[in-house]
């Protein structure tokens, strides 16, 4: 029997990534593509935001417009491109995968940043809902000690804050996150995506705002095709206007509402692909 479950892959992407992501969803819906009914949800990074916002019940029109707020009094930071060439050489130096993450996982524990409870305030000021949603939701993170990839789910034990918290804990710009003892950083250092964790589905659709993978395995191509051939897969990145409309810093809240018209305004152009990943005719 063919699996027709449907899978939703948020990818991480920075402040303008969620805004552009929940954009693209309520674009979609509008166009009769609901993305939001998905039996499974995987967040990474700021798709663990994007996805705890879906997966809350809260209608889809009040989450796109909440991304157009004023960004007045919210802290912009960056990811500045000494941090990101000091990720890239931990990450791409000889050594299996999880041997770079556990290298990447050392910086952020040495990093000086904001408290871990300044930033937990934050996190937990974008989730509509502070407990786990029923439906299916998954969220990423990596083991800051030993490099060991990490997915909490509502059978976790782990407060959504705090899971949503690690997979967004960006290695030397944010504080890592403590769960049980443990200290954990963002999911994305594994893969921008994860999208390999929708093993099992026959129908997914990738969000990805920002891919930065640097090793094969992490790519979200590469775990596409891992997830079989008669996978019906969509897989969805910003456009040259979104892209343009997100700026040049993914962690700067002032792009944020530019970022979700964008994102809105682009699911016109790829209504037809998505629709037949989904399952959902084209118009």
């Amino acid at each position: 029997m063919k699996d027709d479950r449907r899978a939703l892959v948020l990818a991480g992407g920075g402040i303008t990534g969620i805004a552009w992501e929940l954009g693209m969803v309520a674009g979609l819906a509008e166009l009769g593509v609901d993305l939001s009914g998905a039996d499974l949800v995987i967040g990474t990074s700021a798709g663990s935001v994007a996805g705890a916002q879906l997966r809350s019940g809260r209608p889809l029109e009040q989450l796109y417009a909440d991304q157009l707020r004023d960004a007045h009094g919210e802290v912009a930071t960056e990811l500045g491109r000494r941090t990101m060439l000091r990720w890239a050489l931990l990450d791409l130096a000889p050594g299996p995968a999880e041997r770079a993450r556990k290298r990447i996982g050392k910086a952020a524990l040495s990093s000086k940043t904001v408290p871990e409870s300044d930033r937990r305030q934050v996190i937990e000021s974008r989730l509509p809902e502070p407990g786990w949603p029923r439906r299916a939701f998954k969220v990423t993170a990596v083991d800051a000690s030993t490099g060991e990839f990490v997915v909490f789910d509502r059978e976790s034990g782990v407060p959504l804050v705090d899971a949503v918290g690690a997979s967004c804990a960006v290695p030397m710009v944010w504080p890592p996150v403590s769960i049980g003892g443990r200290r954990y950083i963002d999911g994305g250092v594994r893969s921008s995506a994860n999208a390999d964790l929708a093993q099992g589905y026959g129908r997914v659709v990738v969000l990805v705002p920002f891919a930065t993978s640097l090793r094969r395995s992490g790519r979200v191509d590469h775990q596409i095709e891992k997830l079989g051939p008669h996978v019906h897969t969509a897989v969805v990145m910003p456009d040259a206007n979104a892209r343009r409309a997100m700026g040049s810093n993914a962690l700067d809240p002032a792009f944020r509402s530019d970022a979700a018209k964008a994102g809105r305004s682009q699911a016109r152009l790829v209504r037809d692909s998505v629709a037949v990943a989904w399952g959902r005719p084209p118009s």
